[in-house]
Parts: C-alpha cells; sequence; structure tokens
C-alpha cells in the first residue's frame, strides 16, 4: 500500500510539471500572459434612442497594446441598424479596458427584436484569449405610439385649409423631428459679427446657411410704418419679407417672432421701460371688448396683408411659423404671467389665431407656443396652453440653462425638452427649441469649452426627444451667438454642424413637398 500511494503521488507531481511546462497562458519566458474577455454592459438597446456597448477587458495590464481580432454577427446589420463597429479593437497599453459602443440607427422601419453578436477570434501575441470570448446584446424596438402619414397631416393642424406647401412644412418637420433637427438663427441675413455682411454668419464658418431663418413683425407692425417708401420703418418691412422670400426660395424654413409694442404709446414692449399703468393694463386691453382691441386688431390686419403677400419664385405663398407671446412665463415682456391671469392669456391667443385664420383667411401661418425655461412638468409647461385646435408647435426659448451651469444645465436643458417632445408625441404636433445660444464678447467673456458639440447637441438630442429645430439669437457687432472664422470655438461650432442629427441649409430635404 505504501508503495502504490507513493506511486500515485509521483505521478500527480509529474502531470503537473507538464501541465505547467505546456502552458498556453505563459510566454516564452515563463511569464502568465493575461486573458481577454468581452461582456455587454447593458444586455439590451432600444430603437429608437437607447444604446448600449460592449465591453472588452484584459485580466492584466500590457506594456504595449492588445489588438483584438472581431467576428461581428447577429440580425441586426452593421452600419445600418446601428452605427459601424469595426472588426479590430484596441486596447491601449497599460490599461485593462476598452469599450465598444453600440449605437442605434433609427431606420424608420418595423423589424421587431434584432440581436448584435461579437465574437473574439484573434488577439495580438501579448495576450491569449479567455472567458466569455462572445456577447450578444439585443436591440428591441420601441413601438411607435403614432407615425404621422402624409395624407393625415391637415387633420392635426390648426388650419387644415392651410395651402398645401404648409401642410408639407407640417408634415416634414414632424417627420425629420424623429431623427434630425434644423439649425437656425435669428436675422441670418442682416444681422452679422463685426457688421461683416455679405454671407451669414453660419455660412462663413459651415459654408451652408442654416436651416432656418427667424424673423421680426416688430419693425412691421410698428406705429411709425407708414407704408411710403421713404419711411425707415416700411424699408425695414421690404427687407424683412425679401429675406423671408428668399429663405424659401432656398428651401428653408421661414419663422417670425412679434416684439409688438405695448398698446398706448406705441414705444416699448420691455416692462422695465413702461410705466406701472401701462404694464398693468397693456394686455388686457388688447382682449376683446378692451380699449385697444381695435388697435391689436389693426396690428393683426398688417400680419395678415404680410403673409398674403410674401410670394416665393414659385409663384405661391411663403408658409412661416409664427411665434407671438413668447417666453410668456417670464415678466420681462408686458404679455408675461405677472400681467394677465391664464384665462386671459388663453383668450388672447385663441383670438389671434381664429380672427388670422378665419375672419383675415390667412392660410400659410404654423402657430409656435413657446415659454421661457421657467418649467419643470407638463403641468407647468400647459399651465397657459390655448387648446391643441390653436396650436402647431410646441417650443421652448432657454438661454439660462446654457449660461455656464455645466452638466447640470445640460440635463434641466435636456429634461424640460423631454417634456415638450413627450407633449409633440402626444398631440401630434411639432416640438422646437425655438430660441437659445451663449452670447460671447471676446474681450468680456470667453467661450464655453465643447459649449456647441456637447452641451447644445446633448441637451437636443439625448433622452430620446423629438425636436424639428433649434434657433440660435442674432449675431450683432460686438457679441456672437454662432462664431466666425477667426474665434477660438469655431472648430466646435463646425463640429456641432457635422453631427449625425444636425440639420444645415444644404442638407435639408424638400420642406415644402409632401412625399
Amino acid at each position: 500500500m505504501k508503495t502504490l500511494a507513493k506511486l500515485a503521488m509521483l505521478t500527480t507531481i509529474f502531470w503537473t510539471l507538464f501541465n505547467c511546462s505546456n502552458d498556453s497562458d505563459s510566454d516564452g519566458d515563463g511569464d502568465t500572459l493575461p486573458k481577454v474577455s468581452i461582456a455587454a454592459t447593458n444586455s439590451t438597446a432600444e430603437e429608437p434612442g437607447t444604446n448600449s456597448s460592449f465591453k472588452l477587458t484584459l485580466t492584466g495590464a500590457s506594456s504595449s497594446a492588445t489588438t483584438v481580432t472581431l467576428s461581428i454577427n447577429g440580425s441586426a446589420t452593421n452600419g445600418e441598424d446601428y452605427q459601424t463597429i469595426s472588426n479590430t479593437a484596441t486596447i491601449p497599453a497599460n490599461t485593462t479596458s476598452f469599450t465598444i459602443p453600440l449605437t442605434i440607427i433609427d431606420d424608420l422601419e418595423t423589424e421587431g427584436d434584432e440581436t448584435v453578436e461579437i465574437e473574439i477570434i484573434e488577439v495580438s501575441s501579448n495576450a491569449i484569449i479567455g472567458n466569455p470570448n462572445s456577447a450578444t446584446i439585443t436591440i428591441s424596438e420601441i413601438p411607435e405610439d403614432f407615425i404621422l402619414q402624409a395624407q393625415d397631416t391637415p387633420n392635426y393642424m390648426v388650419n387644415p385649409n392651410a395651402t398645401a406647401e404648409t401642410v408639407a412644412l407640417f408634415y416634414n418637420l414632424k417627420t425629420l423631428s424623429r431623427t434630425k433637427f434644423i439649425i437656425g438663427q435669428q436675422d441670418a441675413f442682416s444681422s452679422f459679427y463685426n457688421n461683416n455682411s455679405g454671407d451669414s454668419d453660419i455660412k462663413k464658418t459651415t459654408g451652408s446657411d442654416p436651416g432656418l431663418i427667424g424673423l421680426d413683425f416688430m419693425f412691421i407692425t410698428d406705429d411709425q410704418n407708414d407704408g411710403s417708401s421713404g419711411n425707415w420703418f416700411y424699408q425695414q418691412e421690404q427687407q424683412i419679407t425679401s429675406h423671408a422670400i428668399e429663405a424659401y426660395n432656398k428651401g428653408m424654413v421661414v419663422g417670425f417672432t412679434w416684439h409688438l409694442r405695448e398698446p398706448y404709446e406705441g414705444e416699448h414692449f420691455y416692462t422695465s421701460e413702461m410705466t406701472e399703468f401701462q404694464k398693468n393694463n397693456a394686455f388686457k386691453s388688447i382682449l376683446p371688448g378692451g380699449a385697444n382691441h381695435d388697435y391689436y386688431k389693426e396690428k393683426l390686419n398688417k400680419v395678415a396683408e404680410v403673409a398674403n403677400n410674401m410670394i416665393g419664385s414659385d409663384g405661391k405663398k411663403v408658409p412661416f411659423i409664427f411665434r407671438p407671446f413668447h417666453e410668456f412665463d417670464g415678466n420681462w415682456f408686458w404679455w408675461g404671467e405677472a400681467y394677465c391671469t391664464a384665462q386671459e392669456f388663453k383668450t388672447a391667443w385663441q383670438f389671434t389665431v381664429t380672427y388670422l385664420k378665419d375672419t383675415l383667411n390667412v392660410d400659410n401661418i404654423l402657430f409656435a407656443f413657446a415659454p421661457d425655461n421657467q418649467f419643470n412638468s407638463s403641468v407647468e409647461y400647459l399651465s397657459r396652453y390655448p387648446g391643441d385646435a390653436y396650436v402647431d408647435i410646441l417650443g421652448m426659448d432657454n438661454y439660462g440653462d446654457f449660461n455656464n451651469q455645466g452638466q447640470g444645465g445640460v440635463t434641466a436643458a435636456n429634461n424640460k425638452l423631454k417634456i415638450v417632445s413627450d407633449l409633440a408625441k402626444e398631440k401630434v404636433k411639432i416640438a422646437a427649441l425655438t430660441e437659445t445660444g451663449y452670447f460671447v464678447t471676446p474681450g468680456e467673456n470667453n467661450p464655453i469649452s465643447n459649449f456647441y458639440s456637447t452641451n447644445l447637441y446633448n441637451a437636443i438630442s439625448e433622452n430620446n426627444n423629438h425636436v424639428a429645430y433649434m434657433m440660435f439669437w442674432s449675431n450683432s457687432e460686438n457679441t456672437y451667438c454662432t462664431p466666425v472664422p477667426g474665434q477660438s470655438d469655431v472648430a466646435d461650432f463646425i463640429e456641432f454642424t457635422d453631427k449625425s442629427k444636425s440639420t444645415l441649409e444644404s442638407e435639408l430635404p424638400d420642406m415644402y413637398s409632401l412625399p
């Protein structure tokens, strides 16, 4: 028995030594090689909007980079259902992991669940393949509650009898918002940094005009506009309407806001420049039965005149987005919440839409409802909402959350846009970031690092938001919202405009035709 026990012990020692000498985990010097494995950081992703990733892991860092050859399979198509994943990946020297992003592409097709499978098939000589050597992520398709069909578009518009081009604009903005957003700028053809006229400042920087131009009825409806050729305000009317027509002829989207002056003296729209009487009575006075209601109707008559006489090179009326009473949740304008009740605001809005649409027969307007950023719930957002029959576009103006607020501001802006986007999905309306920007005055303040390509882009695009367009405010002599060549943030802005969801004029589909 002792002899048998001794023989068994010697046999065990022999096989142990044999296996150690032939261990594939070892290099020629006897050192143990690190093992490469792969795992999914999340076993599911969702179309649209929820991404995932694969993670390559080394059991120990190597002094040289580790190249990993991959086999990419599954029912999802590389480069079509998700952004292209290369069949090689490199774990940098002196690190132990590398992440392979799985970025989902919303292809607008109903395909059901699909899979992405990645297997490690070879590694460089400084490592070996470990376990697990493969991983799978399932792409689950989130069913859309509703997809607008071209023929049904008028049913969801304020004016179901709008011109064909206006109907097409609604449809194309709604459809584009699922995968893209248009970049716009106020007064793009007339306001320039350093007064350097010519091409729009965005075109100077990117080679393309913005996809949307913002304009204003302020000078057009001014009391001093007498319609004579020598009148400065009438000259402004002529320039503004010519810019709207030029933009339409280029295929751009046209938007008008309205800094309407108070109706008593017709001089101011900022409450800081108004008397207490004007502030407390201006809005109430334009309501039906109010002291200045007829005055307000005269201003709407002028809006209608302009709307009906802006004719493009195709002989069609120029469709435009009309954004009256914007930022009404603040108190800097005389239509702010401190100066009218919610019901008074709704009454004025409903009258404005009905008078233009039904009395004056204007049929080329999309109506945009746009508070400032002072809401944190859908209930707050809708507190002055006049009703679906009076609104085409749900917007938000937001400067505050982007004013050097860091990631907290980006998250806040994104969450508020999600409220707007979700309401637009529910109501079959269009969502937009109707006015925004960060003002840079060289010599006084500096650009925010990665403001455009990270802060702004992420705020708009993350969280499965469907935002049809965003609009920067205008550049001016000493201050800019969009940089021009020579400024330090030009590269950041170009990166923003080059991102997959960003759309300039040169990239727009035909916004004025139905498919």
